[in-house]
């Protein structure tokens, strides 16, 4: 590399590398952009003295309102954590602690207020639909109650053999352990039946003098303490 060279293959003093900007094509955008903010600020202002909602303007290119295809899931978000710049928890404008909408950079605070925004006309402008519906005919309408009604049909089955399902599992459940208490009952009374024929046969053999395991253990326990009796002594 010569003395004069550099990391870009120019002399050092050579600065045709840089980028070059056209600004008076930037200056052309910058004031188209105030240009329009202009009109916008006057368009709100002039429907607040007016007393109504400023909703941005339809060029052409926005579809029809149609219904949402997907669900809100917030029982998700329930336990989770989220990082928000500096200073967002101040107002609605801009990204914030809550249910941030993208298509109106508006942050709102519970879910309630998300979705009667996701609903309103300012969002519906924002994300290119003109807040009008397409007018159904008869037998779209016709079609649609009769899909909603086999549908809740469907629901109402499938509850009915759950809950029968249900029941019948319970009262299995509930019959097996019956038999089970049954069993255990049985088991005791067998077991304390043969403990009583046991001791009669025994002291039928041997007499009534006899000692059966655990009769005279309390005895046993006195006579090792020292006691022979709590009777009453008299003093001579």
């Amino acid at each position: 590399m010569s003395k004069n060279g550099s990391a870009y293959g120019q002399a050092a003093g050579d600065t045709d590398f840089r980028k070059k900007y056209d600004l008076e094509e930037y200056a052309a955008k910058a004031k188209a952009r105030e240009q329009a903010e202009k009109e916008e600020r006057k368009a709100r202002w002039e429907a607040k003295m007016q007393g109504k909602k400023y909703y941005k303007p339809l060029d052409g290119s926005e579809t029809l309102t149609t219904a949402r295809s997907h669900t809100h899931d917030f029982s998700k978000l329930i336990g989770t954590s989220m990082l928000v710049p500096a200073g967002a928890g101040v107002g609605k404008r801009g990204r914030g602690a809550g249910f941030y909408c993208e298509a109106c950079d508006l942050t709102f605070k519970d879910n309630m207020q998300y979705v009667e925004h996701t609903n309103s006309m300012q969002h519906q402008r924002a994300i290119g639909a003109t807040g009008e519906v397409k007018k159904a005919t008869a037998e779209e309408v016709h079609a649609r109650i009769e899909f909603l009604w086999q549908r809740e049909q469907e629901k109402k089955k499938e509850q009915v053999v759950s809950l029968k399902e249900r029941l019948q599992v319970r009262k299995e459940e509930e019959e097996k352990e019956r038999e089970e208490r049954r069993r255990k009952r049985k088991e005791a009374e067998e077991r304390r039946r043969r403990e009583k024929q046991e001791a009669a046969k025994i002291k039928t053999e041997y007499g009534d003098d006899v000692r059966i395991e655990g009769e005279h253990d309390e005895d046993d326990m006195m006579a090792a303490l020292g006691f022979t009796g709590f009777g009453s002594t008299s003093k001579k």
